[in-house]
């Protein structure tokens, strides 16, 4: 992904300091990774630990998530969120984590946002590609980067 890191990173501080409504806030985010990105779908998903569920908050893409609500403990998601480190699988049919959203997706990654204390996560950052081994190492350290510049709309 070549792109102006400075650049992308004042589009989402924009984006996260808007005085919107967070949820337009969180689909202008999602729309943006997307189309930046160039990926076919990207979602963002709201940790509730009380009631041990992950929960889509918006998407970008292709079509509605398969899974909107599942368990804390399932998927990639639920990897990212235990060991609170970005999960990035290139080939998502040769891992047992994976929950099939859409047959098409070949590769995946999914970026933990954590509260302010840097420990506890609080939301997800899920990308999602057609081809394998789509997101290198450029790709994910920019969406770590993401991950820290837009924790305030999940802390709204």
């Amino acid at each position: 992904m070549q792109l102006d890191t400075q650049k992308f990173l004042t589009e989402l501080r924009t984006i996260a300091s808007a005085p919107s409504e967070p949820q337009f806030a969180f689909q202008q985010l999602a729309d943006f990774l997307r189309k930046t990105g160039n990926y076919r779908w990207v979602g963002l998903y709201d940790v509730d630990y009380a009631a041990g569920l992950v929960k889509n908050i918006v998407w970008s893409g292709t079509g509605e998530p398969e899974y909107p609500v599942f368990p804390l403990t399932k998927g990639l998601t639920g990897a990212a969120i235990s060991s609170g480190k970005t999960i990035n699988v290139g080939n998502v049919a040769a891992d047992q984590r994976y929950l099939t959203a859409f047959g098409s997706t070949r590769s995946e990654i999914i970026v933990p946002v954590f509260d302010r204390s840097g420990k506890t996560v609080i939301g997800t950052i899920d990308v999602e590609s057609e081809s394998e081994n789509a997101f290198d190492a450029e790709a994910q350290s920019l969406l770590e980067l993401c991950s820290s510049t837009i924790q305030s709309l999940w802390l709204r």
